[in-house]
């Protein structure tokens, strides 16, 4: 019986972006609706928590709307050939949707919510609103999101499973957001290391493979070099 090797895998907007997600980053994008300031950050919920509600609805209506891509299911049909643990800075659920069985969200989750007093607490919403005045055991339901300036709780958890990677591929994102960028250092030496991405990427390990592609081109190609490596 040969054993599946483990395949860790880091994805970001850009693997989503293609699935019709619209990301802060894009040009077009959300950064320029929004101050990123005022609708992602724990000082913008205290300071305008009825905007904050909103714009996050929009988020889950839109996602009710689309899709996973080829990238989020040949990730998933991967599980055929690997045991695949995909890390992901996105809030979306298209990597479930499209099949993947180990998925940890290091940003939270757009269709869970839990009462901003209780951390822990957290429901399954769907895609549904959460409204002003929607509470559970005295406190306001708000997004079950990670916001600038608060912790990431699931960083702990996301270390150990790179450093345990026997393959570690990162997909679509730029590795410019702290801490999860920092997950790179994580991977072993001696360990296959695969970028995916169609920008210019500012590496500090020289160990990488780069495949300048977007998710839906490279994701195939990485898989494929992998299988024959």
């Amino acid at each position: 019986m040969v054993m599946r090797k483990r395949l860790v895998v880091l994805t970001g907007a850009g693997i989503s972006a293609e699935s019709g997600i619209r990301t802060f980053r894009d040009m077009g994008g959300l950064w320029e609706d929004y101050d990123v300031m005022e609708v992602a950050s724990i000082d913008g919920w205290k300071k305008n928590p009825q905007l904050v509600l909103e714009f996050y609805n929009q988020r889950r209506r839109q996602l009710e709307t689309v899709h996973p891509n080829i990238a989020h299911k040949l990730l998933a049909e991967a599980e055929k050939d690997f045991n695949v643990y995909v890390v992901t800075q996105n809030v979306d659920n298209l990597h479930e949707r499209a099949g993947s069985s180990n998925v940890l969200h290091l940003h939270g989750e757009l269709t869970k919510a839990r009462p901003a007093g209780c951390p822990s607490k957290v429901i399954d919403i769907g895609y549904k609103d959460i409204n002003w005045g929607d509470t559970l055991d005295g406190f306001q339901l708000r997004p079950h999101i990670v916001w600038f300036g608060e912790e990431v709780p699931m960083l702990n958890e996301a270390v150990k499973l790179v450093q345990t990677a026997e393959i570690f591929a990162v997909i679509g994102t730029s590795l410019n957001v702290y801490p999860a960028a920092g997950l790179l250092d994580y991977a072993p030496k001696g360990c296959p290391i695969y970028v995916v991405d169609p920008n210019e990427i500012n590496l500090w390990r020289r160990d990488v493979t780069v495949i300048k592609e977007k998710a839906s081109v490279g994701v195939p190609k990485m898989l494929e070099m992998i299988k024959h490596a």
